[in-house]
């Protein structure tokens, strides 16, 4: 039985693998398993980013969730983050948010909180896989008034706006802002919420379509936004994903700071204040090693997690770290949020920098990555564990590692939300570990390629 849920929900193109009916009976299933133990009607809060097809599943996830009986609050556009904490303040038992993130359009995703804000571990998602596989049309349903309700919640977005302000309190008054919203889910509030604070906003992906989410812009293709910073003469630009619980930023000279790089600069600025507890930070396997050796400089503590957002936040808390992410921009301020944030997160590297009295391009430089590569062959989903088992794929790595001599790394590892692998190298030579990283793209491809 193949599992439906990944690393960050159940992921596909929108109306093929991720259908309609799907969507029905995740609202069904997802209803039925969260709020099993609890004696009132059950409220189901349910937010989009603006793909074309989020219309069509949300129709199809609510008739689930009402169909079993609980009510569906709806919050319309809202950032996944925002779904988090929303289902927290609007006392709901479960949230949904609707979205595919950083990916192109015609996919689109379904992914669940618990009432706590975080997101579902691995044994809730299996039950309500079971639930979905054994789900049957006679399946015994509520009737008359027993059937959930549709309720618009339309201030949801503002009162998330609302409370990232005062959370995350900061003065950016003097400061000029270029923001990325990449025509996703933070399109009608981050504008809003950095020029609230003092900003001046100069915004650019805040003309959603359907179809233009991700799409040359957002923290998936950085240049429209470097050209924007020198251009207008920006202190600093930030780049969203679709959703928004991503973030990356760029310097007022164009020079891109990745997740690794932020959450460097972050920590380094709480452990100057006392507030990075136990001077420890979680990062996954792909951050670069120019990380660590920067946390061996100033005494912090790294602890290592496997890939996703979800492995960081297990890590996190299981080792009581208030501070972690990933190379892509997720970033998770535990004392504030229960999930990466990008808005948050933000407003977190700007309240830094402030308070530091430094622009990005000073900051960034506590940190020197070292030459890095990321390479992507397309891999069937179905494929993926096949082409990692190998022996000649296997084989192929331990000869492209020998040749690194002990200073570097390779890292091939299949994705968690896409039918992709994906080959990390890090090495001395940025020339040499990006022939190495083709050699290797070459052989899965030839072997299991799409």
């Amino acid at each position: 039985m193949t599992r439906l849920f990944g690393t960050d929900g159940v992921r596909g193109i929108a109306n093929k693998e991720l259908t309609p009916d799907l969507a029905f009976r995740l609202g069904f299933a997802g209803a039925q398993v969260l709020t099993g133990e609890i004696s009132h009607r059950p409220i189901i809060l349910v937010g989009t980013d603006t793909r074309i097809s989020c219309g069509m599943l949300e129709s199809a996830l609510v008739a689930g969730i009402t169909s079993a009986g609980a009510d569906a609050f709806l919050a319309g556009v809202v950032p996944t983050p925002g779904i988090a904490y929303l289902t927290r303040k609007y006392n709901c038992d479960a949230g949904v948010m609707i979205s595919a993130s950083h990916n192109s359009y015609e996919y689109n995703g379904i992914k669940f909180f618990a009432s706590t804000g975080y997101k579902l571990p691995d044994e809730i998602e299996d039950q309500i896989e079971q639930v979905i596989y054994e789900y049957k049309e006679d399946v015994s349903r509520p009737i008359a008034n027993m059937i959930g309700h549709r309720i618009q919640k339309p201030n949801s977005a503002r009162d998330y706006a609302e409370h990232l302000k005062r959370r995350m309190s900061v003065d950016l008054s003097g400061m000029k802002i270029a923001l990325d919203c990449a025509n996703g889910a933070s399109f009608h509030i981050a504008p809003g919420i950095f020029a609230d604070l003092g900003a001046d906003v100069v915004s650019i992906g805040i003309e959603p379509d359907g179809e233009n989410i991700n799409l040359n812009c957002g923290s998936t293709n950085l240049t429209r936004l470097g050209h924007t910073v020198r251009r207008e003469g920006c202190d600093i630009g930030i780049a969203f994903d679709g959703d928004a619980d991503r973030m990356l930023a760029i310097d007022e000279n164009g020079t891109m700071i990745d997740g690794d790089g932020i959450i460097a600069i972050i920590a380094k600025g709480m452990k100057d204040r006392d507030i990075l507890r136990d001077g420890k930070v979680c990062v996954t396997v792909m951050s670069n090693l120019g990380f660590d050796i920067f946390a061996d400089q100033i005494g912090i503590t790294v602890h290592k997690a496997q890939v996703g957002d979800r492995y960081v936040l297990e890590e996190m808390l299981k080792s009581g770290i208030v501070l972690g992410g990933e190379q892509s921009g997720h970033i998770i301020l535990l004392e504030h949020t229960t999930t990466g944030d990008g808005l948050l997160s933000a407003l977190a590297l700007l309240k830094t920098l402030k308070l530091s009295d430094q622009r990005l391009s000073e900051a960034r430089l506590i940190m020197k990555p070292l030459p890095q590569v990321l390479k992507n062959a397309q891999i069937a989903n179905e494929r993926k564990k096949t082409a990692m088992e190998d022996e000649d794929v296997k084989k192929a790595i331990a000869q492209e590692e020998a040749r690194l001599k002990n200073k570097g790394r390779i890292l091939v590892r299949p994705s968690g939300t896409e039918p992709l692998i994906r080959v990390m190298i890090e090495g001395e030579d940025k020339k040499e570990i990006n022939i190495m990283a083709d050699r290797l793209i070459d052989l899965l491809t030839s072997r299991y390629g799409i």
